[in-house]
Formats: C-alpha cells, structure tokens, sequence
C-alpha cells in the first residue's frame, strides 16, 4: 500500500464518507482551499494508479469507489507510524500519549479491562 499526500489522504476521507462520487461532488465536499477541478481529477486519478479507488463509467465521466477501506488504511497508518516513531512500541506509544495528557487513568483503564476481556 503505497503512502498517500496529504490531500490524497484528504480526498479519501471523502470517498470513504460517499462510498462513490463523481469529481464534483467530491470538490463540494472540499470546505479549504478547494482545487480546480482538473487538479482534482488528477489527484483521484493518482488514487486509481496507486489501487486506493476503481471507477464506473457514465459516458466521458467516472465516478469513483474506494477499493481500500478505511480500516485497512488505518492499521497501515497506525502500524506504520508505531514502526517509524514509536520503535514498533505499543507501550512507548501509550506512554507517549499519557505524556502528552491526550489520554486519561480511566481511558487506559478502560483499554486494559478490554485487554482482559479478550484474553477470556
């Protein structure tokens, strides 16, 4: 899975909330620095090279689905940033956001009691 920029990232967001678009509807859903509509076709197409959407034709225009969910985007993400900042450590990541106070006693009470469920 190749790594996204940030407004491809951004774009999937999108498709992930439509579940399939054409490019003008995805440019209405962008609020900041909305793109020309050719440069957003470009960036979905990119997507569509990189295996992230598929599309259907209608005629001369596309609308596009993507092919990677959301929550295989997510574990990628997430198991490469553990890898890349926090030493492949779940323990060094948790800490990391206590640190930071992003998370609370009870919060990691309650990601234990859910450790403990699990093991049963």
């Amino acid at each position: 899975m190749q790594k996204l920029t940030n407004k491809e990232e951004e774009i999937m967001h999108i498709l992930w909330k439509l579940k399939k678009a054409f490019v003008k509807e995805i440019q209405a859903e962008i609020t900041e620095d909305q793109p020309h509509y050719n440069t957003l076709s470009t960036i979905v197409r990119n997507l569509e090279e990189k295996k992230y959407v598929d599309h259907q034709a209608f005629g001369n225009t596309h609308q596009y689905f993507p092919i990677v969910t959301l929550e295989e985007y997510r574990k990628k993400f997430m198991n490469t940033a553990i890898e890349n900042y926090f030493n492949n450590s779940y323990k060094n990541m948790v800490s990391f956001f206590a640190k930071e106070e992003k998370i609370s006693a009870n919060e990691l009470r309650e990601i234990l009691e859910m450790i403990e469920n699990k093991k049963d």
